[in-house]
Formats: structure tokens, sequence, C-alpha cells
């Protein structure tokens, strides 16, 4: 767990940012306008981008008032969400070989079709992570940075097309701690990579906020009075809080007013990865022995680990984990499951398989019972799961946001009745046992959610305002 300083002299603030960090983030171009007069000149801001592990979303600001969400096309429909996803698909045109690079939307759009290529999402889960400086995709080697930059200009021109050009300056969204960041020099190196990316993608000035302070400002602008605000946005890999205060007379006086941030590396991701342990591995063999030397072995955990998250699934499509696979299969008293193991591995099923899992956990957080289905070629798997279940299952992480939330207001000196109101964004805010937690100390009349894809994009534009008046 991360708590960070507080910040309470504006300038300070304001430089700290640019000096260090960046992660789940928004983007926000700014525009140079002319000036009244010379001595007025100010920035006018563009537009902002939220760029998340999963979905991205952007939007421009003109004024406190006017807020713009860019929408992005996808299989024929248009929506308000960016998929942070790559696709490279290799054709040959004359003779000569070809390779076309295709983000987001049109990427997913593509992999789905059937199309042979390479599919690339959770970039951002990499940041922190030292070892992975490039990676070889259709014969060519690609560095880290320049992955992440192709995903960035993809979502820079893709926001375009229905909110106009965009400028070169931006400021963008990070979590209070990055996703496996353990140390602070960790932190530095996540913020210093997302940083290169933005700039070789054509962003040439960057300044960061936390994206739960930039959730608070999109609460924000719906207030005729001032509350102190308690925001807990609850991303892929992280879940993040700000204690803020917020009102058209805080807005005015601008100072003092992040009163405490926390973060801890437990969220959607964590939950997802909890359903594959419980659920789906089990089917796939995971407790099923094998003989070896005339004894009785345990399938290897690595295998089923490397299964909870999808974007690790490419780790287990080598020739050498292949072949210890299928060694071990032959040699199962059951193989009938080792079978669908290797079809997903093979047939490269990770991102179907991840969408029934977030599906099942959708329709727990609604029912109080639902059904995990996974249908694919040479694999079908489904059984009943209850909401009891999964709430055990994830019981730990669970404690582990409740610690991080209940030392923050330990630190910041601030009991649950001082606080406002509690506002909630990230599609896990759905979860009933979070918002159970947040219910029991805060009571169910405190909390606030809305635009819980898109709240962080919004209020990015809202923070670049202040910015922009300040610069």
């Amino acid at each position: 767990e991360y708590i960070p300083p507080v910040f309470h002299d504006p300038g300070r603030f304001l430089n700290s940012y640019r000096e260090t960090e960046i992660r789940r983030s928004g983007l926000v171009f700014l525009r140079r306008i002319t000036p009244l007069s010379r001595r007025d000149a100010v920035y006018f801001c563009s537009g902002v981008y939220n760029f998340g592990t999963t979905n991205s979303s952007v939007a421009v600001a003109s004024s406190r008032n006017h807020v713009r969400l860019a929408s992005f096309s996808s299989a024929e429909t248009m929506q308000e969400v960016f998929r942070s996803a790559l696709f490279f698909y290799e054709h040959h045109d004359g003779g000569l070989r070809r390779t076309e690079t295709y983000t987001g939307n049109e990427a997913i759009d593509h992999y789905l079709s059937g199309a042979e290529g390479r599919f690339i999402q959770s970039l951002k889960s990499y940041l922190p992570v030292r070892s992975f400086t490039a990676t070889s995709i259709l014969g060519r080697t690609y560095h880290f940075e320049d992955l992440l930059a192709i995903l960035l200009r993809g979502l820079h021109h893709s926001a375009a097309r229905s909110l106009g050009k965009l400028g070169n300056r931006a400021v963008i969204g990070r979590p209070v701690r990055f996703a496996d960041a353990i140390t602070q020099d960790d932190e530095k190196f996540a913020l210093a990579r997302l940083e290169a990316a933005a700039r070789r993608s054509g962003i040439e000035e960057v300044i960061f906020e936390y994206e739960p302070v930039a959730a608070a400002y999109h609460y924000e602008k719906s207030l005729d009075h001032d509350e102190l605000i308690l925001v807990g946005d609850f991303g892929g890999g992280t879940s993040d809080f700000s204690l803020i205060t917020v009102g058209p007379g805080a807005s005015t006086r601008g100072t003092h007013r992040i009163v405490g941030n926390a973060g801890v590396g437990v969220a959607g991701d964590s939950f997802d990865a909890a359903i594959v342990r419980r659920v789906v591995s089990p089917m796939l063999g995971k407790d099923g022995p094998y003989a070896s030397m005339g004894k009785k072995l345990g399938m290897p955990a690595w295998i089923y680990t490397k299964l909870e998250r999808w974007h690790h699934l490419s780790f287990l499509k080598t020739r050498e984990n292949l072949r210890t696979i299928r060694s071990i299969r032959a040699a199962a008293l059951d193989p009938a499951p080792l079978d669908g193991l290797l079809a997903i591995i093979e047939e490269d099923l990770g991102f179907h398989l991840h969408r029934s899992v977030q599906q099942i956990k959708r329709e727990l957080s609604a029912h109080k019972t639902a059904k995990f289905v996974f249908d694919a070629p040479g694999i079908s798997l489904s059984t009943v799961v209850t909401r009891n279940q999964f709430e055990n299952w994830i019981r730990e992480e669970v404690e582990a946001i409740t610690s991080c939330l209940d030392r923050l207001l330990t630190s910041a000196g601030i009991s649950p009745s001082l606080v406002d109101r509690v506002f909630l964004t990230g599609g896990s805010s759905f979860v009933p046992a979070i918002r159970k937690m947040f219910e029991l100390r805060f009571g169910r009349e405190k909390i606030a959610g809305g635009s819980e894809f898109t709240s962080v994009a919004s209020g990015l534009a809202l923070r670049s305002l202040e910015y922009a008046a300040g610069h």
C-alpha cells in the first residue's frame, strides 16, 4: 500500500506531478488560442484522454459547463469507451510482406473476425515490470514504450474523428498506486515509461493527476454547495481513494482541496482471477493428478496461475510449455479436462474466456446466483455460482481494500461522520461486497455514483481548466 504526501502549496503540487507521476490515465490535450492581449495569454483545453488498462475514454472541455465525450465505432455501434488493445495483422501484397496495426475497438473487431495475427491488451499492467523491455511481433521487435505509443496515437486519432483536431499538451491521469509496483522506485519507473510513450505518441508537454481526484471534479460540477467527499476509483489493477473538498467555494479557493490519497494494487482483475481460480481452473484439470515414475503428482500450479490473467496466457503458448502440458495430459488419470486447457492455449481463447468470467461477475452484482458459460470449438464449460461463494473467494481482496481505506481516514484525521458524500466509480464499484463495505462505514444515504466508465475522463477535462488558468 502506498500513501503519498499531501501537497498544500499549489505550485509545489503542480511541479511534483510534472516530475513524477502517471498511469490509468487521462490525457488532456491543450491547444494555444489567440489571446486578447499578449499579457493575457492562456491555454485552452481541447481534450482529455482517460487511458485505462482495459477501456479508455476521451473528453473535451471548453468550460465547466461544456464537456463532451468522444464516440468510438465498434461492430456498427457507437460507444464512449475505446478498448485498450492492439492487433497486428500480416498479409502479402504483390509478394511483399506487410503488417497492418489496428488499435482500440477495431483491434477487437479484427481479432474476433478470426484474422490471423497478434492480439495485445492490458499493456499498462506491465508498466512497473522491468523485465518486459521488448517483444517480437510477426518477426519484428517492438520496445514496450513503442507499443504503448502506438496505442496512444490510435486513441488520439480515433477521438479526433468525433471531437475534432486535438493538441499536443496533456494532463494524464494516474492511479494513486501502480499495480505490481512495490517500491517508490517501481512507481517512478512505471511513470517514466508511460511519459516516454506519451511523448513518442506526439504529446510534447505532460502534467499528471490522480484519477480519483479527477472523478471528484466530475462529481463537483453538479453541486451548488461545498462538500468533503471520498472518491473510490476501482480499476482493473488498482483501487484508489481520495479525500477532497469540492463545490463552488472550494473551486474558487483552489488551495487545500486535497485532504489525502491512498491506493492498493487490488481491484477488478483480482476479482476475475478469483473466479478463474475457483470456477474455471478446476474444470480444466487443476485438481486432477497425473502419474510420473510410479507416483501420483498434482498439476503444476504455475500453469493455472498464468490462466488467471488472460494477458499472461500467451506465455503458455511456447513450444516448451505446450510440450510439458501435452506430456502431463498423456499421463493424466483424466485427460479430458486438459484437452480443454490445450484448446484455450492453442486457439488463443483467453480473451473469449475472460469475457465469460467478467460476464458472470456482472451478473452476480445483480443476482444472487448466475451461470458461468463458456463455449468454443473443442471446449464447453458451465456451472452455477452463487454470490455468497464469490464473496467468500474475494474476502481477502476486499479486506485489503478496506484496510487501505481505513488507513487513509486515520492518516487524514477524518472520521466517517465528517464525510458528506462517497462517490464510487469504475466497474468493480458495482460489486455488492464493495458497496456494502462503504455502506457500513458511511451509511447508504451517502453513497453516490454515475458515469462509472467515463467520470475520470470528464473530471480530467474539468481539472485541466484549473491547470490552464494557472499556467
